[in-house]
């Protein structure tokens, strides 16, 4: 069963809030988040309410601060469970919005996007089958967002106004 407990403070210390299904909105049950707990589950937890923001995807484990989920300050106001996967991974990556373009067929995870492509955008892509992570910069760093199966054929699809990608990979337990 799935759950993520939300603490105010460092270390998780203070007030807190436990969650095991989505909320769209957090702000009345904590003020700021300054360590996280996954008991159980995998989840993604947004810097805005309504699923919206910055991204960051948990899985069970200890966050003692905002540093270890690489958070970019001390916000979460929305999170979303999303269940277990053990089925194939396919994802195709295009270099122009619509699915247009170049394109390549990935079911592994790739540490840099330019080596294996030979572009830095991302302006489009399917996920076929699984669910992945892009992030902002080479070698699973920078900003997190997570796709789900389905068609994106913008980079706002997948909450980003950025096109450039720079390192994916597959969400799979004990990630």
């Amino acid at each position: 069963k799935g759950k993520i407990i939300f603490y105010e403070g460092h270390n998780f210390q203070g007030r807190h809030y436990e969650c095991n299904s989505d909320c769209a909105d957090t702000f009345r049950h904590f003020n700021s988040c300054n360590s996280i707990r996954v008991t159980g589950g995998h989840w993604v937890a947004y810097e805005k309410s309504n699923f919206n923001g910055y991204q960051y995807i948990l899985n069970q484990g200890e966050y003692p601060d905002y540093h270890h989920w690489m958070g970019f300050n001390n916000c979460i106001r929305s999170c979303q469970m999303f269940p277990p996967y053990r089925g194939a991974y396919r994802m195709r990556i295009y270099n122009r919005p619509e699915m247009s373009g170049h394109m390549m067929e990935f079911m592994d995870d790739c540490p840099n996007v330019y080596e294996r492509f030979r572009h830095r955008d991302i302006f489009s892509s399917n996920v076929m089958e699984g669910y992945w992570v892009f992030y902002e910069h080479p070698n699973y760093r920078g900003r997190q967002y997570f796709l789900r199966p389905g068609e994106y054929r913008a980079c706002s699809d997948w909450g980003c106004h950025n096109p450039m990608v720079g390192s994916f990979r597959r969400m799979r337990s004990g990630l």
